[in-house]
């Protein structure tokens, strides 16, 4: 019985931070099956979930979101922590004109 309760703690545990990611970006949807990067989005929501203080929960906070590129052709959200969480990038991307999100 003590096995069955710790697995499903470490279940539930695993599920709780399955959704949390260290890197985002906003992209379009102009078709079909078509996603398109959309790095103005991509910028603003990185600036609004910095700013985002909304309880104390590790999504509810992002104080290490950092806009970064790769070689200028691909710029994206980071947190080193791990704050981003794919329902709030989500969020703000379309907040700020995109179709969508994708966080890892």
């Amino acid at each position: 019985m003590k096995l069955s309760l710790s697995l499903l703690a470490s279940t539930l545990a695993i599920g709780v931070f399955a959704d949390l990611h260290n890197t985002g970006i906003c992209y379009d949807s102009p078709g079909d099956d078509v996603q398109v990067y959309n790095k103005d989005a991509t910028d603003k929501a990185c600036t609004a979930y910095k700013k985002r203080n909304t309880g104390d929960k590790q999504w509810d906070q992002c104080p290490d979101c950092t806009l970064l590129s790769d070689q200028d052709l691909l710029y994206y959200c980071q947190s080193e922590g791990q704050h981003i969480g794919g329902d709030e990038l989500n969020y703000y991307c379309k907040q700020n004109g995109a179709g969508g999100s994708l966080a890892w």
